[in-house]
């Protein structure tokens, strides 16, 4: 008989694996504490912008015209204990308020709730990003709580989903890490994974802190690179070099490689800034903290893209942002999401704010998530109102909107013609072509 398959916490990682879930065959009954939440992922919506998501979810919720019913939403722990035996833990951990640690306040919490309810033997897995050693602290927890006490296994399954490509991340991953104690949780995950694995996907299975690892490291690393290439793009500013080119040049090198090298304000969201930051903050209580010290210069040298971005912008505007306008084009931390969080667009947007500047910001996507955390900008219904009466255009979130902008029409309205593109993403050419003064971070002038 098929596992049937629980996911606690519905957000952005929980409903894409509850809506995967339901895709690969299997029945799903996805919780959560928030009704409003489960109310409108019960009419097949989502509370987030996810390409996919919301169609994949319309084609599985139970009671919707044409679904499967394989998915359905509940807040009560009672309905999950009865209805699963696989249950995935899908809640968030989110950066400490003034500290690098991240907050196990949401998962310790689910755990105490889940255990409660478990009356058979099941298999509780966690997907969410924890402090190594969270598993093995988190195992006990289960077996003195839950009713079923030993016959409830806990297994560790990182996920890897990238924001704008989440639903492909979960249907065909690139790779499943699963840390596991015993032959039992193994055997069920290869059942769960039996589609992605059988299209050639890497199982790996590990222990329960190497799985813990897995996430982290892998962050650390794509952080890693970034900073550099950023860190490259000062170095050619100062010497009048081409840190695109660079990367060019570098990216053939099939050791590096060339993704995650493209130079710019630098990166944001939930995930890569708070992750690095609880890597070290866990690696200090273990006492190796020497071993990620190099972080804090990666973490350094992301949040000196977003000052050194201010500083063009302020030069381009004559040496001060008091009355001057500034039109930024994004406001989430990368394309094809609406996710704002520790977004370098807004970021920026907000310090020429509080600088004297009158900004006013435009995204595809992200408008409702940037006024209710900056609620004192400016917004516009398009990129063209944005630049109306702009002193500097600045160019902040990749979106294929933006690339596909006619520097002629936004010369026609804006007051001066300088634009910054804070992604390198834009063509220099066609910009200066039409009279603009284009600048781009770590690129020549001219």
């Amino acid at each position: 008989m098929a596992p049937r398959i629980t996911v606690i916490g519905t957000g952005y990682l929980g409903a894409t694996h509850a809506a995967a879930m339901a895709e690969l065959g299997f029945e799903v009954l996805g919780l959560d504490v928030a009704p409003e939440k489960i109310e409108m992922l019960g009419r097949g919506k989502v509370p987030m912008y996810e390409p996919g998501l919301e169609e994949l979810l319309r084609k599985h919720v139970a009671g919707l015209e044409g679904s499967t019913g394989r998915l359905r939403f509940t807040t009560s722990w009672e309905e999950v204990g009865e209805f699963g035996n696989v249950h995935f833990v899908c809640v968030n951990t989110p950066q400490k308020h003034g500290e690098y640690a991240c907050d196990m306040s949401y998962v310790d919490a689910a755990f105490t709730s889940l255990a409660a309810v478990l009356h058979r033997p099941a298999l509780v897995v966690g997907k969410s990003t924890v402090p190594v050693g969270s598993a093995a602290r988190l195992a006990r927890l289960l077996t003195e709580l839950a009713p079923a006490g030993e016959e409830v296994e806990l297994a560790w399954n990182p996920e890897f989903l990238r924001e704008g490509f989440a639903v492909q991340d979960t249907l065909h991953p690139d790779r499943i890490v699963v840390g596991v104690a015993g032959e039992r949780g193994e055997k069920l995950l290869r059942e769960v994974y039996a589609g992605p694995v059988g299209e050639g996907t890497p199982f790996v299975v590990t222990d329960y802190p190497t799985a813990e690892l897995v996430k982290t490291a892998a962050n650390s690393f794509l952080a890693t690179k970034i900073s550099f290439i950023n860190a490259m793009a000062e170095v050619c500013e100062a010497a009048d070099g081409d840190v695109v080119k660079l990367a060019e040049a570098i990216g053939h090198d099939d050791r590096i490689g060339k993704k995650f090298l493209r130079a710019g304000v630098g990166f944001g969201g939930g995930c890569l800034p708070k992750d690095i930051r609880a890597f070290m903050a866990r690696a200090g209580e273990l006492g190796v903290d020497q071993a990620l010290t190099f972080l804090r210069e990666v973490d350094s040298i992301n949040m000196r893209r977003r000052a050194h971005m201010v500083e063009l912008a302020r030069e381009a505007v004559g040496g001060s942002f008091l009355g001057q306008r500034v039109a930024v084009l994004g406001a989430t931390f990368k394309p094809d999401s609406d996710d704002v969080r520790d977004s370098p667009a807004l970021n920026v947007a907000g310090q020429i704010h509080l600088q004297g500047g009158q900004v006013t910001v435009y995204d595809p996507k992200g408008m409702e998530n940037a006024r209710r955390l900056f609620p004192t900008l400016a917004y516009a219904e398009s990129a063209l109102e944005a630049c109306r009466g702009a002193r500097v255009v600045l160019h902040l979130t990749e979106w294929g909107e933006f690339r596909e902008l006619d520097p002629k029409e936004i010369g026609a309205v804006a007051s001066d013609q300088h634009i910054i593109d804070g992604r390198n993403a834009l063509d220099a050419a066609a910009w200066r072509d039409a009279g603009w003064t284009f600048r781009a971070m770590g690129r020549p002038r001219a």
